[in-house]
């Protein structure tokens, strides 16, 4: 394992910890856990990420550093049915993940950088689109 895979593991660790002991938002952002499924190992795994509401749903971003997907939203898309986000003082929730295309991905991404402008300027940087997912509460 590569030193930097190592210690964005450790932080993640560290980020996860807090979210569930401190505080639910970090750097001006509001942060969820998500739990999901490793794709090749089978796994459980657990990503801190910053969220953005959505008509009752929850909107995240894959923007992973820019030049590629994250690990997570691949193991989000190879197990869609055993995905669930933990929220600061909330029990986990299990959701339905929906990649967002054409004009509700649009629509999101303008309502992502509009809270976040960060994201546009990680967005100019990088080569490829970032995908945008809409996490849906399962019933």
């Amino acid at each position: 394992m590569s030193l930097s895979l190592w210690y964005q593991r450790k932080m993640n660790e560290r980020t996860v910890k807090r979210i569930r002991t401190k505080s639910g938002s970090m750097w001006g952002m509001e942060m969820l856990i998500l739990r999901t499924t490793g794709r090749r190992s089978g796994a459980p795994r657990e990503t801190p990420l910053s969220w953005f509401p959505a008509d009752g749903d929850r909107l995240i971003v894959a923007s992973g550093g820019g030049r590629r997907n994250p690990d997570w939203y691949a193991n989000l898309v190879a197990h869609p049915d055993s995905v669930s986000i933990e929220r600061h003082g909330e029990p986990p929730v299990e959701v339905t993940p929906v990649v967002l295309s054409g004009a509700d991905r649009e629509s999101a991404w303008t309502s992502v950088v509009e809270a976040q402008p960060r994201y546009a300027k990680y967005q100019k940087k990088a080569t490829r689109e970032y995908p945008v997912v809409r996490l849906v509460a399962r019933q």
